[in-house]
């Protein structure tokens, strides 16, 4: 074809996606300059710059941008179809990298997820943490986790962990030196550890329900951190008063480090889901992972 073969476009949109050449050409198990000789002669071939080149980045051009919305999910389209014909008849292979907070990598992903390593060593499963709100298609991911309540329409969920609420926790000494709040007004004359939103990088505003109404406010504090297990440990040294899911401080609750306030103004919510999009074709490999999470332990 007059733009060169597929091979030359599965280095382009790697490029474009990495916007490196060299971490392109180390996914791509060649050198950066094959890689950079490909992409030019795609450049030539077409006519036009697809990508930008500086000394300390790789930029889409806006032709680029368009090649590469326009290509991209054919070229995924098609490698997930070759690994699915390649699957007939063989046992589950091959890598399913998700995404998840590292909570639920750790509490709710690893006791599932261990099995599967022991029982299929053809299997490799990639799990990367982050606080933020990946998006799968574009980053490449099989699957992530997510609260039920802020996946995309467009996915598929799956439930993998039990309801959860949002506890207002602070420790005895704490409460002992500053009283304890009655009502969520009161949070306003508190010391109050804040959440810093990864994805959008405002301020998350603790939530409460009353009667079936949700309201929310926004607290103040000497504190403020990007992850909820740094909360915690905050919290847990008596810094200040912390909103965290129940699952995140009930061992701490249970052993007195912990008080909870407010429980008359809290409510259960969808827990942990696994999300993923049908554009992909699942491989076995995949299979295997989602029904060993999807399983209903846990989930009462």
């Amino acid at each position: 074809m007059k733009s060169g073969n597929l091979s030359d476009l599965v280095v382009f949109v790697t490029v474009a996606r990495e916007s490196n050449f060299t971490r392109a050409a180390a996914r791509l198990g060649v050198s950066p300059s094959a890689v950079s000789q490909t992409v030019r002669g795609l450049e030539e071939r077409l006519g036009v710059r697809l990508l930008t080149r500086t000394t300390r980045s790789v930029t889409r051009t806006e032709a680029g941008e368009k090649l590469l919305q326009d290509i991209a999910p054919l070229l995924d389209q098609i490698d997930g179809h070759l690994n699915g014909l390649t699957e007939f008849g063989q046992h589950p292979s091959g890598t399913v990298r998700i995404t998840a907070d590292e909570f639920a990598a750790r509490h709710v992903l690893w006791p599932k997820l261990q099995p599967v390593i022991e029982s299929y060593p053809d299997v490799t499963i990639e799990l990367m943490t982050d606080y933020g709100l990946t998006d799968i298609v574009a980053e490449r991911f099989d699957a992530g986790v997510r609260l039920g309540g802020i996946i995309d329409a467009d996915m598929v969920a799956v439930p993998i962990g039990p309801p959860m609420r949002m506890v207002t926790v602070a420790s005895p000494a704490y409460l002992k030196q500053y009283g304890v709040p009655r009502r969520p007004e009161e949070l306003m004359a508190h010391r109050c550890i804040n959440l810093r939103l990864p994805t959008h990088g405002g301020l998350y505003p603790w939530e409460f329900t009353n009667d079936g109404s949700e309201f929310r406010v926004r607290v103040q504090g000497p504190l403020v951190m990007n992850s909820s297990l740094q909360i915690l440990d905050a919290c847990l040294a008596g810094v200040g008063l912390a909103q965290v899911t129940d699952v995140h401080a009930q061992e701490h609750i249970g052993s007195g480090a912990l008080q909870e306030v407010l429980a008359d103004w809290s409510e259960f919510f969808p827990g942990y889901h696994l999300y993923y999009t049908t554009r992909r074709q699942q491989t076995a490999g995949f299979r295997v992972v989602l029904e060993a999470l999807r399983s209903e332990e846990g989930l009462a």
